[in-house]
């Protein structure tokens, strides 16, 4: 790694960092949808793509486990957006983990966010999945170290020291990630979890994705016969998902229809306004704020005469809920 990216660690400290995704495990079913225990091992194949998962006894990995990879794939693109210094180690307070994620901060949270840690450092992948141009057989963890630096003297950990795998860390100096909804975290079923990673990654900018169900059932990494699965589907049809609509269609389909699309007259901004912006709201991610003005502009259909004073005004209220 260049020299610029060797420092001991890097504190992740950047309030309202975009939710982003590593396009690797959103293409392919790395993690577990199981809420026990899952000791099997998973071996997946797919245009040229080959993964074997093997589990900890702990078990694999999950899905929920993975909003911890995300938190941290989120902190470090926004570092790199800003022009900080990043490292492959985070220090992280994991309060703040919790609540970006929208998890419990009760005892019971913490205790649960220990067990996640050690499912992602005690689940091995072998593939050779391409991250950042550079494709490699190897074997590594999810995480490769994880430590609790401080502990209250009632034993719940304050600040966590996060290692990633060099595939993760190859994959955001690539910028190998997606930005997702906010409101994936606040999605309760596995499978709802894992259909909207691949929408949001199938998708992109175009308006619909089409896929047929046992396509969708083998990306998905679902251990459910298929009319199990099919099922499943079905119920979201009515509620949806984060920023897309589900139809179902003749020939066993399902299609994926983008909800909300920005307005392209609702502008960006220049390195003058988002300076402007970092002084207002010191340690925010300036471009994730853009990119939900821009979404509140689109919704609203606000009239923008003077759009940068609007964003500038729309930023001090968001920062003092």
């Amino acid at each position: 790694m260049p020299d610029r990216h060797g420092g001991d660690f890097f504190i992740a400290d950047i309030f309202g960092a975009s939710p982003k995704d590593d396009l690797g495990s959103m293409e392919h079913p790395i993690f577990s949808l199981a809420t026990r225990p899952d000791r099997r091992i998973l071996q997946y194949t797919h245009n040229g793509t080959e993964i074997t998962v093997t589990p900890s006894v702990r078990g694999r990995a999950t899905l929920f486990d993975k909003d911890i990879i995300i938190y941290c794939v989120s902190q470090l693109v926004a570092a790199l957006n800003a022009g900080r210094e990043i490292s492959r180690t985070l220090r992280l307070t994991a309060h703040d983990l919790l609540v970006a994620t929208n998890r419990d901060t009760s005892g019971d949270g913490y205790v649960r966010l220990r067990e996640a840690f050690e499912r992602l450092a005690g689940t091995r992948i072998t593939t050779n999945i391409e991250t950042g141009g550079i494709e490699t057989t190897r074997g590594f963890g999810l995480i490769e170290a994880w430590e609790i630096v401080r502990r209250t003297r009632g034993g719940r950990m304050i600040s966590v020291s996060v290692t990633l795998s060099e595939w993760l860390y190859r994959a955001v100096l690539a910028r190998s990630v997606l930005t997702l909804s906010r409101d994936y975290f606040r999605l309760r079923k596995p499978l709802e979890r894992r259909l909207y990673e691949l929408v949001r990654k199938h998708c992109g900018r175009q308006a619909s994705w089409t896929v047929s169900v046992t396509v969708l059932h083998k990306k998905s990494g679902s251990t459910a016969p298929l009319r199990v699965f099919r099922a499943n589907v079905r119920k979201m049809l009515e509620k949806g998902l984060p920023d897309y609509a589900l139809v179902e269609e003749p020939g066993d389909l399902i299609r994926f229809e983008r909800i909300r699309v920005i307005d392209d007259a609702v502008p960006r901004f220049g390195p003058d306004i988002l300076d402007e912006i970092r002084m207002i709201a010191p340690g925010w991610d300036v471009y994730a704020l853009e990119a939900e003005w821009r979404a509140w502009a689109t919704e609203t259909g606000a009239r923008l005469s003077k759009p940068d004073r609007a964003f500038v005004a729309w930023v001090k209220g968001r920062i003092t809920r």
